[in-house]
């Protein structure tokens, strides 16, 4: 029997990370506070699979689950739709996004030009620590991996791409970046066809290797075979996700 909506939602329902908070702030355009906090934990819920592309946002619903008003509900899910994690719909209300089959094909056209170059700058200028957290980062999706939390395991390989592309220090690149991986976690949930997580455990080892080797070109080069690698693991013919509620993703309150 699956598990209602207000469940998910409540065990998404986290503090934000203060380290992070300015980081956070680039992406949805928010000071710190209730409405980034409920921004953070949807966006989760989605990265994680744990919210079906094509799902409703209730703004009454996501308000009883966060006990907030509609004024901030309504603030956080338009924060939303401007990161393309949902769309907002005339007189329907809230979804989170579902991608068409021609999206797909552009989103990964364009990590495919765009992330190589990005993985080349990163391994040029890439520090001790740097390469520390990166390492760090892989041992967590390994981790997840190993326990089959393979939402978590998806959401730690997007974000191991957008940690490159921090580390290019390259602001129109990393938020280019950070979309079209937001973008692909949606296309992965909808027309991913293999068993395995989206980002094999091989292809960031090797990517660590060359970072470590502060080798450039091999590093764009193991890129640019990664993201096809990805391309090449879609289904793209339409698909009919299963459908559920809001409560039925994130659970009721009891």
């Amino acid at each position: 029997m699956p598990i209602s909506a207000s469940e998910i939602l409540k065990r998404t329902v986290t503090t934000p990370d203060p380290a992070n908070s300015n980081q956070l702030h680039d992406v949805f355009a928010l000071p710190a506070g209730r409405t980034l906090d409920i921004c953070l934990n949807i966006q989760s819920a989605i990265l994680e699979h744990k919210l079906a592309p094509g799902l409703k946002l209730s703004e009454d619903e996501v308000g009883e689950i966060y006990g907030a008003s509609r004024t901030v509900v309504r603030a956080a899910l338009q924060a939303l739709a401007h990161s393309g994690l949902i769309s907002i719909r005339k007189n329907r209300g809230a979804f989170v996004a579902k991608p068409s089959i021609r999206e797909a094909h552009e989103v990964f056209q364009a990590r495919a030009l765009i992330e190589p170059a990005v993985a080349r700058l990163a391994a040029e200028v890439i520090t001790e620590t740097q390469l520390a957290n990166l390492k760090a980062h892989l041992e967590a999706e390994h981790v997840a991996i190993h326990s089959a939390d393979m939402g978590h395991a998806l959401m730690l390989s997007g974000s191991f791409h957008t940690a490159i592309a921090d580390i290019a220090d390259h602001r129109v690149f990393s938020g280019m970046v950070r979309s079209l991986i937001s973008r692909s976690s949606l296309i992965i949930a909808l027309y991913w066809k293999r068993s395995d997580t989206a980002c094999e455990s091989h292809s960031h080892n090797a990517l660590l290797r060359a970072f470590e080797k502060r080798d450039g070109g091999e590093a764009e080069k193991i890129q640019k075979s990664h993201i096809i690698d990805l391309y090449s693991g879609l289904d793209l013919r339409d698909q009919t996700p299963e459908t559920v509620t809001l409560s039925q993703a994130l659970g009721q309150k009891t």
